[in-house]
């Protein structure tokens, strides 16, 4: 199966740059120019990875992510030219699974690329119920990569299932932040970081949504997360 990317930039020069590299590495590349345009294509095609620009006219990428994450779970790589921490913040908590700052070396965007693929779907090819979790009414799935309350499936990006998993799998076991970024990132970790933060938020608002605002996760202050026995 060839994976289907959509790039959604309103500088031709970006999205052309990004087909070029993509299509080298045997993707296939649908281009958007906006927002808008952006959503237009979702309805009608089976997209794997979405390479989001935040900064653009119409509809911008925030608000896309937004709408794309209340029905899907498309992974989403979020571009932008400002580099300031809270652009960063407010795109992870829309819902995006990674993020590159402009200008950004295609390569490093290659890799990027392969790893939120790798991680979104290489499970589905792994069948064996061990990877099955259950906590009360929910049902963490790592075969297929979901997240279900009272067989609800609950919309999650990759990096937020990640976490989830890694706490759900070591029930009882206290997580400080720079565990968790280390075993889901699996890069170096810098205090100032609050990306962990940031997606507990998300995961506990989703949970809480559909669970009646019960959480199972606990935050143990000035230690870390974790669900109990």
């Amino acid at each position: 199966m060839v994976n289907k990317i959509l790039v959604v930039d309103d500088e031709k020069e970006i999205r052309n740059l990004i087909e070029i590299y993509l299509k080298n590495e045997g993707y296939e590349v649908i281009k958007a120019r906006d927002g808008e345009e952006a959503l237009e294509i979702l309805e009608k095609e089976d997209i794997h990875l979405i390479i989001l620009d935040i900064m653009m006219p119409k509809i911008d990428g925030i608000e896309v992510c937004k709408r794309v994450r209340e029905n899907l779970s498309i992974p989403i790589l979020m571009l932008s030219a400002k580099s300031e921490d809270m652009d960063k913040i407010q795109g992870i908590m829309t819902g995006a699974d990674d993020y590159l700052t402009k200008p950004f070396n295609p390569l490093e965007l290659s890799v990027r690329v392969k790893a939120i693929l790798r991680r979104t779907y290489y499970f589905n090819n792994i069948n064996t119920s061990k990877n099955i979790i259950n906590i009360e009414n929910l049902t963490i799935d790592k075969n297929e990569r979901t997240i279900k309350v009272d067989d609800i499936e609950i919309p999650f990006t990759s990096r937020e299932f990640d976490i989830l998993y890694l706490l759900a799998s070591n029930r009882g076991k206290v997580f400080s932040s720079e565990e968790i970024f280390l075993k889901v990132w699996k890069e170096d970790y810098y205090n100032s970081n609050n990306t962990v933060m940031v997606h507990m938020s998300r995961i506990r608002e989703k949970l809480d949504k559909y669970n009646d605002g019960h959480s199972i996760i606990k935050t143990i202050w000035g230690v870390g997360y974790k669900i109990e026995k």
